[in-house]
């Protein structure tokens, strides 16, 4: 028990008290976690599973969606909302037909998107 508040407490914490590009590299670790679960559930036929997952790494992009500032990052920016459009939509599509040849396409521009946010913040704290 102790060790559980403990835990949650630093969890709490870390959230808390993160840079906004270390909430965004939690954001995209948390997209890249559930979309493999939700691939997982779609080969153990766990319909239920698969769809909270899902829709759980839709809500991520979303919220990447909503917070780009397209006037400011202009043609990048524009390019990263199509990006995060495709894979939207590539897993409604997923979600729909429960379909892990999908799954197997996104979950690779899931981890690509999230490799280039955590090269670009290390670029920027000049730690690489």
């Amino acid at each position: 028990m102790m060790q559980n508040n403990a835990y949650n407490t630093y969890k709490n914490n870390s959230v808390n008290y993160a840079s906004r590009e270390q909430l965004l590299l939690m954001l995209l670790d948390g997209a890249v976690k559930f979309s493999k679960i939700g691939r997982q559930a779609i080969v153990d036929k766990d319909v239920k599973k698969a769809h909270e997952n899902l829709v759980k790494t839709q809500n991520i992009f979303y919220e990447l969606m909503t917070t780009l500032d397209i006037e400011k990052g202009g043609e990048w920016a524009k390019g990263l909302m199509n990006i995060y459009d495709f894979i939207v939509r590539r897993l409604t599509d997923a979600n729909i037909k429960k379909d892990i040849e999908i799954m197997n396409e996104v979950i690779p521009l899931i981890e690509d998107v999230r490799d280039t946010w955590n090269e670009a913040y290390k670029i920027a704290k000049g730690t690489k």
